[in-house]
């Protein structure tokens, strides 16, 4: 990162009980002084409210595609063009799917599909949803495509099930946020 400038991430929140954790990664980003912008679907809104990224990230928080701009640039464009890299966390069964279809039907999506920079996927999900053959090959399609997808974590989850498909830790994530910014920058 040159001396004086801001990595930029953008951050987008899905609609899963993991969003909570999502607020612990704005404030470790804010911490490791990087410029941090939210975008959460309107699922997401249901778990943790705009007003916490707002607060946490200093910054306005992008749910609505068709929400009047401060200025007249696309809302979904103008995110896209600021990021070093875009981390979707948590990303739901159907939010991995939309991506790995190059789906854009709401602010999240049209914003990756826009984004030129580096893409880390953090998945939150059932064991049984992360298991079923569509997500892994829609994984397996984010991969291939140069997508980093970080590796879901084992144990109990918040629906009573028991197996893989917690999200990662904010603390890894940020890890490999700092690991992209960083090769992108040809810092070794």
């Amino acid at each position: 990162m040159q001396a004086g400038k801001v990595s930029e991430v953008v951050l987008g929140v899905t609609g899963s009980i993991a969003a909570y954790k999502a607020a612990e990664l704005v404030r470790l980003l804010v911490q490791a002084e990087l410029g941090v912008s939210v975008v959460m679907t309107q699922g997401a809104t249901q778990f943790v409210g705009k007003l916490t990224f707002q607060t946490l990230s200093r910054r306005s928080v992008a749910v609505d595609m068709f929400e009047e701009p401060a200025e007249w640039v696309p809302g979904h464009i103008a995110l896209a063009e600021r990021a070093a890299v875009m981390v979707v966390a948590p990303c739901t069964a159907n939010v991995l799917a939309k991506l790995a279809h190059g789906l854009a039907d709401d602010m999240l999506t049209a914003t990756a599909l826009a984004c030129a920079a580096p893409l880390l996927v953090a998945p939150a999900m059932n064991v049984r949803m992360w298991d079923h053959p569509a997500t892994q090959a829609n994984v397996a399609t984010l991969r291939a495509r140069g997508v980093t997808l970080l590796e879901v974590g084992t144990g109990d989850l918040a629906c009573g099930y028991e197996g893989r498909g917690r999200m990662a830790e904010p603390a890894q994530i940020l890890a490999a946020i700092r690991q992209i910014i960083d090769a992108s920058a040809g810092v070794a």
